[in-house]
């Protein structure tokens, strides 16, 4: 394909088309093509090329049009601004910008804080169209605000549900129906008592999150309290969790292999600390592995995907990593080798052991390769009949290192 511009990608709002630009208008007009949603369709006239409505699966649609181009004028519509969480995304991967332009109109999250009176740049959004409603628990803490962009009618029903399930049914839901459109309607309650089992198809979710009486909102910082999480002791305990994730230290996008999982609590901070953060836990206890997934369901982040299968066997298919944590005990130097190797330039390896065969391995490796050997002895205030005493933990030994 060439550097021909063949792709319009145009934002349509309920206003229809008066409410698009001049531009958007002649990039309509000229396409021998026009792809959208049935409902985008109806909101142009009829005049103008051939029509598509998206099928579903969509992407098929989307691959077939990206080897056609440039041999026609493409128009897609979307809802709103499409390049926020927009089909213009799904194009924006695939081509270079000189393919494409892109229309936008005043997105359904602009329009949900105008009418609520909320700042945008303190607002923030969250998509659960094809995607689980878990998501939205990664932003439960009182008093922020959220809009949420709903997959149909039945999903402020479910997000009301799902508030009352983890204690906040105090939240207060506004749904914000057809905005921008003649039939435009707010409905407002509290999610503890939401009644409304359908809204319309078309709608947006504005949420003001509070607690229930007795409900612990978690941070988003590493170093939720142990029992934030589903165990069986397997478990990476809360102090050395958040040395752990600094030295980490995940960035926006990248990608961890946490190894011997437990619990899942260190790729679940990972992935706490930013919405793109993603992680790949190897746990090969399948009970431990369903109850990581669980865990993630509970703590925002249901996208980890978990990998029932022993490391290092099962690193080989993997995607490459930024940084990877092993945990679980070390047992060989087999597997402290393949991460390394696995590891790319710039990339950081944490590794936690318990054991001194564990911590003798560590130490090679360090004098080795270089980075952080540090020890942790941590003790807890703990009551000795009418007095109290510290009561010490096993030391963990940890090695930390940035390939160069």
């Amino acid at each position: 394909m060439g550097d021909v511009t063949w792709l319009s990608i145009v934002g349509i709002g309920e206003d229809g088309w008066n409410g698009i630009g001049a531009a958007a208008k002649i990039a309509v007009e000229r396409a021998d093509v026009i792809v959208g949603g049935r409902r985008h369709l109806d909101l142009i006239p009829q005049a103008g090329g051939q029509r598509i409505a998206w099928p579903s699966p969509m992407m098929p649609l989307v691959h077939e049009l990206i080897a056609s181009g440039g041999t026609r004028n493409v128009c897609v519509l979307a809802s709103g601004d499409p390049m926020l969480h927009g089909v213009g995304v799904t194009f924006a991967r695939l081509l270079s910008p000189s393919q494409y332009c892109v229309y936008p109109h005043v997105s359904a999250f602009s329009l949900a804080c105008a009418r609520m009176g909320w700042g945008a740049a303190d607002t923030t959004l969250v998509s659960c169209v094809a995607r689980p409603l878990e998501h939205t628990l990664l932003y439960a803490q009182p008093h922020r605000r959220v809009v949420i962009y709903s997959q149909d009618g039945a999903t402020p029903a479910a997000i009301a549900a799902l508030l009352v399930e983890h204690g906040f049914g105090a939240s207060v839901m506004h749904v914000l129906e057809r905005l921008g459109g003649p039939r435009e309607r707010i409905r407002t309650g509290r999610a503890a008592v939401w009644d409304i089992p359908i809204c319309d198809d078309l709608n947006v979710i504005a949420l003001e999150w509070e607690a229930d009486e007795g409900t612990r909102a978690l941070s988003p910082l590493a170093g939720l309290p142990d029992d934030a999480y589903d165990s069986d002791g397997q478990l990476t305990k809360r102090d050395i969790r958040a040395s752990t994730l600094a030295r980490l230290a995940p960035l926006p996008g990248e990608l961890l292999w946490d190894i011997g999982a437990g619990s899942g609590s260190i790729g679940i901070e990972w992935m706490r600390a930013h919405p793109t953060c993603r992680c790949v836990a190897f746990e090969a206890n399948p009970a431990r592995a369903e109850r990581i997934a669980h865990n993630a369901r509970r703590l925002g982040v249901p996208g980890l995907e978990v990998v029932a299968e022993r490391a290092p066997e099962a690193l080989g298919s993997a995607p490459k990593p930024d940084a990877i944590f092993i945990g679980g005990g070390i047992s060989s130097d087999g597997l402290l080798e393949t991460c390394w190797d696995r590891l790319p330039a710039g990339g950081r390896l944490v590794a936690n052991a318990v054991t001194l065969e564990g911590e003798m391995m560590l130490a090679s490796h360090r004098a080795r390769l270089g980075g952080e050997l540090l020890r942790f002895t941590i003790s807890h205030l703990d009551r000795i009949g009418s007095l109290h005493a510290w009561r010490p933990q096993l030391p963990i030994t940890q090695w930390a290192a940035l390939k160069s």
